[in-house]
């Protein structure tokens, strides 16, 4: 790829709420409530006068392992792991979590179309099963599906029971030693039931692109594929503030296809600084009669990868500054839920991070539809595995039967997002080796390519060796290496691409808030208590620390960004404590758990966040026992340099320097003699002068409580959720940093208690459960709204502490 041009899309508007309706031309239902579901093996539940009053009611999206307990006899693989450059095979426990996920479940539901008739098209669309699910209507199978993160839809209009009650069961089946982290299980995303005209659009075949984009005018393009004769294609363009700038009519239809090119004069481009999203309206008509109408968002964009200037994004040069995501929401699971996922981006957004990548599966509609709004570019990728299998009952299973449809579903039904920049068709596949894995990854580009022309694909690539003798890296449109800093430079030379991607980086591990002594750089480093040190120098046996990628993202102006190993921590592979017990979910995140920033998030921010300052001091400074004993202060900051002041006195200006990798991104002070007192940091600017401070203080005993949420109020859906930090005081107001108190949690008014996470890898406390131990001196209380305004107020209590309350107000 010389260079190639890869322009605009824009942002699909699926569905929202529990019913949607445009302009009476197709309805749109959401099966949030009403669902009863059943854990075992329950065959008879296909039938419509099966009774289930006896089965749990729950609502979709629903993650039935989430609620535990967490047991380590769950899933316990003795597997060797190639990825991690294992030989041996050992026996991991926590690796999916130590969640009962494993086993069959059935879920059943019931609804009615009351607008139902023979002109009348019904579709079944489910946004996510976990996994293998078999879809039953009325006592018969409508189809099954196998790969838990796909998409996929049925048409359903023969099993209809025309405008009386129709019964809905969907068996769902997860096989022990199926993944490699914990997978989540349930119908985790939504289920729609879409009721249209026969004339009507072909679900996901509408594609928008921008072809030609000028300071003047852009052209948008817009093909979509549509069911009838004698139709007639309307298409209204909106601007952000929802007027109409220009539309367009076409009658010619080929092969079941329109066209349309539409001027969009001065256009606003779509980036993450400027997130402007246009809106189209494609009207379908027979005649003069309208059949149906769908609404999309899209974004003016222009994206290109070239062997000179790297990625540009309308036609500025710049770096991906991304992290990967795994899909679980920590204490929730993996039920999807827009405000858990908006609290996510809008940390990463303070830490500068302008990308996403998608690990290792299809991302859900609400995590674009988000990143769309708020301006995040999105690496979406498909699967962790190919034909070759990492474990016994993986994705290998399906791959030949359905790979090219998860892939055609996963581009149709997301395309039209602006924020994605780049598909992946896989991550650290076995298939890496041999020729057989070349035809593979090529096959999957052109399936990719011939959905759409306007990206590119990569893969993430750990076998770099192999990859430079296979040809393997050489075929893929945007070479992507998983670690190996050290190959970096071979690659490029080795690749004809012109650029490499850091698509998986520095997988570096810590706790929140622990520290370890002596202070030293290692790999694999464990300890009695089962933690990582949060002064950020321990990483994996494959991996490396951050600094190593800073060096390569800022030294060669052709890699192209990065995407860091984790932006949060997730459940499941608890490296480097996979083979103990009690680990059951991960230390890679540069945020805990429960959304809390660890030390690592500042040394992010130090770098990405180019417009704010970033100021930090660790480690802690209540250390009882080790007055005297050498611990040394790291500081995280965007300025060069800076002076740190023990109980008054200078300990010396540090700055900035080429010494180290660790020495040019942090100032470090590592002879420093621990006393109680205040620790004091103040940021000097280019001339020497004082520009910021921060200071951190020895506490006295937890006293006190503090909750602060994320929101003040909550919309009245059901469905919202605040995140309230809770941490612990002593009587001066000073922050308890090792408190480690049992509190409880109680939730009043008009909202519900939700879950709670400490952050702490090692906690099997239940998170449903309204008890939880402090961690580092917090943890983070879900309240979630009901469907009735008025004020919702948590209290939090501990033994021998000041309790603390919150009000919460909830809105329509």
């Amino acid at each position: 790829m010389n260079k190639t041009l890869f322009s605009l899309l824009g942002c699909l508007i699926f569905f929202c709420g529990a019913y949607f309706s445009e302009a009476q031309t197709r309805e749109i239902i959401t099966l949030k409530k009403g669902w009863k579901f059943k854990k075992g093996q329950h065959p008879s539940a296909t039938k419509v006068d099966f009774d289930d009053a006896k089965w749990e009611t729950v609502t979709v999206p629903h993650d039935w392992a989430i609620y535990g307990p967490f047991d380590k006899e769950v899933d316990k693989q003795t597997v060797a792991i190639t990825q991690n450059g294992e030989d041996i095979a050992t026996e991991k426990t926590g690796r999916t979590g130590a969640l009962p996920y494993i086993g069959e479940a059935w879920y059943r539901n019931t609804f009615s179309l009351e607008n139902f008739d023979d002109t009348k098209k019904v579709l079944l669309l489910f946004e996510g099963a976990m996994s293998e699910p078999e879809i039953f209507l009325n006592g018969e199978k409508v189809g099954e599906w196998k790969y838990g993160y796909s998409y996929f839809y049925f048409d359903v209009s023969k099993y209809i029971n025309g405008k009386s009650q129709n019964t809905l069961a969907v068996k769902l089946t997860n096989e022990g030693k199926s993944s490699r982290w914990y997978p989540g299980a349930g119908l985790y995303r939504n289920v729609r039931v879409i009721i249209k005209n026969n004339e009507s659009f072909e679900q996901w075949s509408t594609f928008i692109s921008t072809p030609s984009i000028s300071l003047d005018e852009a052209k948008v393009n817009i093909k979509t594929k549509a069911f009838g004769t004698d139709l007639k294609l309307v298409t209204e363009i909106y601007n952000k503030d929802g007027n109409e700038i220009n539309s367009k009519e076409t009658s010619t239809i080929i092969n079941n296809e329109f066209e349309q090119n539409i001027k969009v004069n001065q256009p606003q481009l779509w980036s993450p600084e400027t997130p402007y999203l246009y809106t189209a309206v494609l009207k379908l008509y027979k005649g003069d009669i309208l059949k149906d109408e769908i609404t999309q968002r899209f974004g003016i964009r222009t994206i290109d990868y070239s062997p000179n200037t790297g990625f540009s994004l309308n036609g500025e040069t710049r770096k991906f500054k991304g992290v990967c995501l795994h899909h679980d929401l920590g204490p929730i699971g993996t039920a999807v839920n827009r405000s858990a996922l908006q609290r996510q981006l809008k940390i990463l957004k303070d830490m500068g991070c302008n990308a996403i990548r998608s690990a290792h599966n299809m991302p859900s509609f609400e995590q674009l539809e988000l990143c769309d709004e708020m301006g995040f570019m999105f690496l979406a990728e498909s699967f962790d595995e190919w034909k070759k299998p990492k474990v016994e009952n993986g994705y290998n299973r399906f791959f030949d039967e359905y790979a090219e449809k998860d892939v055609v579903n996963l581009v149709r039904a997301t395309r039209n997002h602006p924020s994605i920049v780049m598909w992946s068709s896989g991550n650290e596949v076995p298939d890496q080796w041999g020729s057989e894995g070349v035809k593979r990854a090529k096959w999957l580009q052109d399936i990719f390519h011939r959905e759409d022309p306007t990206r590119p694909v990569t893969v993430g690539m750990d076998q770099v060796k192999a990859v430079m003798e296979s040809g393997f890296g050489a075929i893929m449109d945007v070479p992507g290496l998983n670690y190996r800093v050290h190959l970096y430079d071979e690659a490029y030379e080795r690749f004809p691409q012109g650029f490499l991607l850091g698509s998986e980086t520095a997988s570096t591990v810590s706790s929140r808030g622990i520290y370890k002594f002596p202070v030293e750089i290692a790999s694999m480093k464990t300890y009695p208590d089962f933690q990582s040190s949060s002064y950020d120098l321990e990483y994996c046996s494959w991996s490396n620390l951050p600094d190593d990628d800073f060096v390569l993202q800022d030294d060669r102006p052709w890699v192209i960004g990065e995407f860091v190993w984790t932006g949060f921590d997730y459940l499941g592979e608890p490296t480097p404590y996979d083979e103990a017990w009690p680990s059951r979910s991960s230390y890679f995140g540069i945020n805990d758990l429960a959304g809390l920033p660890k030390d690592r998030y500042y040394l992010y921010r130090s770098r990405w966040n180019t417009e704010d300052e970033t100021l930090h001091i660790l480690p802690h400074w209540n250390w009882q026992g080790r007055e005297g004993e050498t611990t040394p202060v790291f500081v995280y900051t965007s300025y060069d340099s800076a002076e740190l002041f023990l109980n008054g006195k200078s300990l010396g200006i540090q700055t900035k320097n080429n010494k180290t990798n660790q020495n040019r991104y942090r100032l470090m002070w590592i002879d420093v003699k621990y006393e109680p007192g205040i620790l004091k940091v103040v940021a000097l600017d280019n001339n020497g002068n004082p520009a910021a401070e921060k200071e951190i203080k020895t506490s006295g005993k937890p006293y006190e409580l503090v909750l602060d949420s994320d929101v003040k109020t909550l919309k009245a859906n059901g469905e919202d959720i605040a995140f309230v930090t809770v941490s612990v005081v002593d009587k001066n107001g000073i922050p308890c940093p090792t408190a480690t108190n049992q509190l409880q949690f109680k939730v009043e008014g008009n909202g519900l208690y939700r879950a709670a996470c400490n952050g702490d890898a090692t906690s099997l406390e239940l998170f449903h459960l309204p008890t939880m131990k402090l961690f580092s001196g917090k943890l983070v209380v879900l309240v979630q709204s009901t469907n009735k305004v008025g004020n919702i107020k948590l209290t939090v209590t501990g033994d021998n502490l000041e309790k603390g309350e919150l009000i919460i107000t909830s809105k329509k």
